[in-house]
C-alpha cells in the first residue's frame, strides 16, 4: 500500500508541476515571438513612412539610419539591415534599394519579391527575414527587415527554456522521491490505524456472533420452523460473514503479494469451481454454459485463482435476472491467460461500471440485500489479479448484458 500510494502522489506531483512548466515556457516563447514580431513589424512600418516622406525618386536618397528618430543611437546603422522594392500594378520590378544591405544581390531581391508577391500576404517571415507589402495609387512597395538575430534569440529561448523545464522537472522529482515518504506519513498512520481498529472490531464481533449462531441453532432444533429463528439465523450468517470481508478488505489495503506461485492445470482448477454453479444456475431456472480449453496450464496461486473464479461466477448468479444466462469461458490467447464471465442482467442506474470495482459499491440496495451480497467481492478480485500482474475489466455493449475480463 506505502509504495502504491508513494507512487500516486509522486506522479500526482509530477503532473501538475509539469504543467506548470509547460504552460510557463508556453507562455514566455508565445509572449517573446509576439514582442519581437511586433518590434520587427513597428520597425517596418517605420522605414515604409520614412520612404514614402522623404523620397522624390523611388528608392534613392535613403538617409542615413542614424539620423532617423527610431534610431537609437550611431549603432543602428551598423545593427538594422533591410532593402526596399517598387513594383508596378503588374508585379513588375521597377526599383530595388539595397543602400543598407549587403548580402542581397538584385538577383536575390527579384527572387524574393516574386515569391513574396506570389503568396499574396501582407505580412510575414521569408527566409531571415521580415517583411511587409504596401499597395497604393498603382505601386507595390516591398521592405525586407533582416530578422536573422532576432530569429535566432527566438530559438535561442526556447532551446534555453525547455532545457530549463527538463532540469527543473528532474530536480522536482528527485526532491519529490525524498520527501513523498514524509509526506504521506499522516495519510499512511490513519489508514493503519483503520486497519487495526477493523481488525480489532471483527475479532471483538466473532465471539458474539458465534454465541448467537449457536443459540440459534439450538433454538431452532427445539422450535422447528419458527421464522423468528430462520430469520435470526440468516441475519446471522450475514454479519459473520460481512465481518470476515471486513477483515479481508483491512488487508486488501496493503498491496498483495503472491508467494505460493506454481504450475498448474487451470482447466482441472476452473472445473472444481465452475461445477457447483452448473448446478445452483440449473436450480435458479438460468442456463449456464461453460468452455474451458483443456490442458491449460498456469503459474499462479491456484486457491488464489479458483477464489478469483468463485467470486466472479457468485457475482454473475447473484445478479443475472430471472431466467438468464450465464457464460464462463477460459482459454490461452498470445501467451496470456484469459478468462470471461458473462451473464445477463439490467443495468439501468449504472452509469461508470467501474465503480463495479469500488468496496461498498451496490447500484441495487434491495436487491444486494436479499442476495447476500456485501459490497467487496469484486474488489477482492481486482486485487487478486492485479496481483498477478494482470489486469480486469467490465464491458457492457446494450445495458442487458454485461461481460468481466480478466487477462493474466
Amino acid at each position: 500500500m506505502l509504495k502504491k500510494m508513494k507512487r500516486r502522489f509522486i506522479a500526482s506531483a509530477m503532473v501538475a508541476f509539469g504543467a506548470v512548466m509547460l504552460v510557463l515556457v508556453t507562455v514566455i516563447n508565445i509572449a517573446n515571438c509576439y514582442l519581437t514580431t511586433k518590434k520587427q513589424d513597428n520597425l517596418l512600418n517605420i522605414i515604409l513612412e520614412y520612404d514614402k516622406k522623404t523620397f522624390s525618386q523611388p528608392g534613392t536618397g535613403f538617409p542615413p539610419i542614424s539620423d532617423m528618430p527610431w534610431a537609437g543611437g550611431p549603432e543602428a546603422e551598423f545593427m538594422t539591415r533591410f532593402f526596399i522594392v517598387r513594383c508596378d500594378s503588374d508585379n513588375n520590378v521597377t526599383v530595388i534599394s539595397r543602400a543598407y544591405i549587403s548580402s542581397v544581390d538584385e538577383e536575390t531581391a527579384r527572387n524574393y519579391t516574386e515569391e513574396i508577391l506570389a503568396k499574396g500576404k501582407v505580412k510575414g517571415y521569408f527566409k531571415d527575414y521580415r517583411y511587409c507589402v504596401s499597395r497604393e495609387e498603382g505601386e507595390i512597395i516591398l521592405v525586407f527587415l533582416n530578422a536573422s538575430n532576432a530569429l535566432q534569440f527566438m530559438e535561442s529561448l526556447l532551446i534555453v527554456s525547455v532545457g530549463i523545464g527538463i532540469v527543473s522537472l528532474l530536480v522536482v522529482f528527485l526532491l519529490v522521491m525524498i520527501l513523498s515518504h514524509r509526506a504521506i506519513q499522516p495519510y499512511v498512520k490513519n489508514i493503519e490505524r483503520q486497519k487495526r481498529f477493523i481488525t480489532d472490531a471483527g475479532h471483538e464481533l466473532k465471539t458474539p456472533l458465534t454465541s448467537i449462531a449457536t443459540s440459534a441453532d439450538i433454538a431452532a432444533m427445539e422450535y422447528e420452523g419458527d421464522e423468528w429463528i430462520a430469520n435470526i439465523q440468516k441475519q446471522t450468517a450475514r454479519l459473520t460473514r460481512l465481518v470476515s470481508d471486513l477483515v479481508t478488505l483491512s488487508r486488501l489495503d496493503e498491496e498483495m503479494i503472491i508467494y505460493d506461485k506454481t504450475v498448474f492445470s487451470l482447466s482441472d482448477a476452473a472445473w472444481e469451481i465452475a461445477e457447483p454453479f452448473a448446478s445452483l444456475a440449473k436450480a435458479g431456472g438460468k442456463t449456464y454454459i461453460q468452455n474451458i480449453e483443456d490442458r491449460l496450464e498456469m503459474e499462479a496461486d491456484r486457491n488464489s485463482i479458483q477464489q478469483l473464479l468463485s467470486i466472479l461466477l457468485d457475482n454473475a448468479l447473484k445478479y443475472s435476472d430471472e431466467g438468464g444466462k450465464i457464460r464462463l469461458d477460459i482459454y490461452r490467447s498470445h501467451n496470456r491467460i484469459c478468462m470471461k464471465v458473462f451473464n445477463t442482467c439490467e443495468l439501468q442506474g449504472i452509469t461508470d461500471l467501474e465503480r463495479l470495482f469500488d468496496r461498498f459499491y451496490r447500484p441495487d440496495e434491495s436487491r444486494s440485500t436479499n442476495t447476500g451480497g456485501t459490497g467487496i467481492g469484486l474488489s477482492m478480485a481486482q486485487a487478486i489479479v492485479e496481483a498477478h500482474g494482470g489486469k480486469i475489466t467490465v464491458n457492457s455493449t446494450d445495458g442487458k448484458t454485461i461481460i468481466f475480463t480478466v487477462v493474466i
